[in-house]
């Protein structure tokens, strides 16, 4: 089974783009231009002028809606998209999983004739989110098993690249792991956690101390009074970057 066939289920609900974010992305791809979407999977971030999504699993693609771009079930390191097909190739919140990144950043080059636009966080600053420092450093080890550090991301894209930070939304409407940085009672809900690798892919007991904690501070009022300075944020830079490689066409 793979990994979404498993962790996936609920991100029709749990993972919704969220506008704003996406907004952050499409200032990098002019709207007429064509885009393949690698890693698609339940009908995320589709930018400019989305033609195909590319997708291996299958929980995953039956979560599209059907205004999603056509899906294709592959993987990134073989993409069934033909040479210089599209002008971007993009990837949101996916290189993590990829088996051989190298490999899929290269098929993304062969297939792109503009631009690589992907969606990612940087561990340094992701590792000093309240979360994983405060309550859950066994979702922060797995965190830093699956991030893809971002120099070495940089360094295997061709052309000239950008690395631009994310502003996160007090309100996102994506769930992913550090979504709910001014709600935290939602890291106490298991299917918001479900929708979250960190944390699906930590075993539960080593997150249930952690989880306990949480509640109690939640409920003497401890955690507002050690994050008070987020309370009054709308927006929030947690780590979350669109890097971006200009191919030079």
């Amino acid at each position: 089974m793979m990994l979404y066939d498993r962790t996936g289920r609920t991100y029709a609900s749990t993972r919704r783009p969220d506008p704003r974010i996406e907004a952050q992305m499409r200032r990098h791809v002019p709207e007429t231009w064509s885009v393949a979407d690698i890693g698609a999977g339940a009908g995320g971030y589709q930018l400019g002028r989305t033609v195909v999504a590319v997708e291996p699993s299958a929980v995953m693609i039956g979560q599209r809606p059907a205004k999603a771009a056509p899906a294709v079930r592959a993987v990134a390191e073989h993409l069934p998209i033909r040479d210089k097909a599209v002008d971007v190739a993009s990837a949101a919140l996916t290189v993590h999983h990829w088996s051989d990144l190298e490999q899929g950043l290269r098929e993304m080059s062969r297939i792109a004739r503009r631009r690589i636009v992907v969606f990612t966080w940087d561990h340094l600053v992701m590792r000093e989110f309240w979360l994983l420092r405060d309550y859950l450093p066994a979702a922060a080890a797995t965190d830093a098993r699956l991030a893809v550090p971002l120099d070495q991301l940089v360094d295997l894209l061709p052309g000239t690249v950008e690395v631009h930070p994310v502003a996160v939304p007090a309100d996102c409407a994506d769930g992913f792991g550090a979504a709910f940085w001014r709600r935290p009672h939602a890291y106490l809900d298991p299917r918001v956690r479900a929708g979250m690798s960190m944390l699906a892919l930590t075993p539960h007991p080593l997150l249930e101390d952690g989880l306990r904690n949480l509640s109690h501070d939640l409920h003497s009022r401890a955690w507002h009074r050690h994050n008070a300075d987020l309370l009054a944020r709308d927006e929030f830079d947690i780590g979350y970057r669109v890097v971006v490689a200009s191919l030079g066409e």
